[in-house]
Formats: C-alpha cells, structure tokens, sequence
C-alpha cells in the first residue's frame, strides 16, 4: 500500500526527516511513537503533499506509483485521507458541501453519515468553526467517512478529546481502518481487480486509540529517525516506564 525508501524532508531550511524507511502492506495499521518534535506529523505532511515540506532525497510509493512530488488533491483523489490533530477552520465553507467534495458519490447519505458519528447539528455550519475537540475529531471522521480512502493517516486521533467521545472515536476509526472496499458495479474489469482493503498510519501519544484498533506492528520516531520496531502495545509499556530516553541509547 505505502513503500517509503530513505526519505529526507527539510522544513525551513531544517534537516527533520533523515532517512526514513517504511513499509505498510495493504490491511494493516502501523502505529507511530515518538516525543514532541521529533518529525512524525511531518512524515504524515510529507506523505500527504503538503507545501513546506521538502523532500531532499528518497521517494514515497503509494499502490505502486511514485507519488513524491504529486499534488496534494491527486493524492487525495488516489485514496490517500489525512485527520489533523488541530485541523483548520474554513469559513464560508458549510460541513454538509465539504461532505459531498470528499465522496466520489454524488448521492452520498450526508446525514446519515452525520449521525454515525453525531453531528448532524453541525452540517449546516462552516467547517470546523467553534468546534470543540471532540467536535473537530467528529468532523474529521465524518469527512473521510465520504472520502473512503485506502490510506488513512490520523495525526493524534486522542488529541483535545473526552472519555465519551474517546469511544465513538474509537469506534470510527476501526470502522474506517478495517472498511473492505469492495468493487462497484460501475467499475471497469482492471478497478474491479485493483480494489483492497483499508491501510492505517496513526501517531499516538497516549496510546488510548489501541484500545479500540488492531494495530500490526509500531515503532518510535526520534530526531527524524525511525527505531525499535514491536507490537505497539510494548512500546507503549516501555516508553511509560523508561522514556524515550531508552531509544536514545538503543539508537547511540
């Protein structure tokens, strides 16, 4: 699904990827650890084709196809769904139409999508504007629900949210992560053998969003540095205990 080879990324003149290498295979979650500053939203921002984010060296694969230098909304439109830890208000822009651009159906259930992840409220209001935590998270969800992408990347899916919408959360991200994209009827012989199951990135913190997902495999990032691949539930016990100082000694 995702084949990353010695990628180095410069933001601002700085050095903060160096030398990042990654698998994910299709159907599969890889969980990103890692303290503050150390370039795992950069990763994400670099995958996704964001501007500011300079790819030096290396390459990035997606399906197949070298996607390093392709626009952000090809990207997008290739399958690839990105949630913001703190995403961006959007003025003059209702819920409900953003819904309808990111589905590639144009009769999508806009509302019964909004109840799945309670907020039907909200579609009648610019995007993301006076949204508490949660409420950001929800719409985020609610986005890439219309979207369907193969690929999601969830930068702190935990991030700015309460215990009760912890769970809903949870609940839509494994939804998200474990869809099967099965093939349309309208769909041309070659798609109908192209179609995959869901993959997932996520940078966590807390690790709270384990408690909801399968997660393959995990491993820390530190000073744009990929180490100590495990199961993420062992990284997380280990990192509670010692730190991420202990990766620094693995890595010395």
């Amino acid at each position: 699904m995702l084949q990353i080879n010695d990628l180095h990324v410069e933001v601002g003149g700085s050095h903060v990827l160096k030398g990042v290498n990654l698998q994910i295979p299709e159907n599969e979650t890889f969980i990103l650890f890692g303290p503050n500053g150390s370039g795992k939203t950069t990763l994400l921002m670099t995958i996704m084709g964001f501007s500011g984010y300079e790819v030096t060296q290396g390459s990035i694969h997606f399906r197949g196809q070298d996607i390093t230098h392709l626009k952000t909304n090809r990207r997008a439109e290739l399958g690839i769904g990105l949630s913001f830890q703190r995403p961006p208000t959007i003025n003059g822009l209702k819920t409900r139409d953003m819904v309808r651009l990111c589905s590639e159906d144009q009769d999508v259930d806009v509302e019964g999508l909004a109840r799945e992840v309670k907020m039907e409220g909200f579609l009648d209001r610019d995007i993301n504007s006076g949204f508490s935590g949660g409420e950001l998270k929800r719409s985020e969800l609610l986005q890439l629900m219309a979207q369907k992408p193969r690929l999601v990347l969830f930068d702190e899916p935990e991030s700015g949210v309460d215990l009760e919408n912890m769970a809903l959360i949870g609940k839509m991200v494994r939804r998200l992560l474990e869809q099967d994209l099965a093939p349309r009827s309208d769909m041309s012989m070659k798609e109908q053998k192209e179609h995959s199951y869901s993959s997932g990135l996520i940078i966590t913190h807390t690790g709270y969003i384990l408690d909801y997902i399968n997660a393959d495999r995990g491993m820390v990032m530190y000073d744009g540095i990929l180490c100590c691949e495990a199961r993420p539930r062992d990284i997380l016990d280990h990192v509670s205990v010692y730190g991420y100082e202990e990766c620094v000694r693995c890595m010395e």
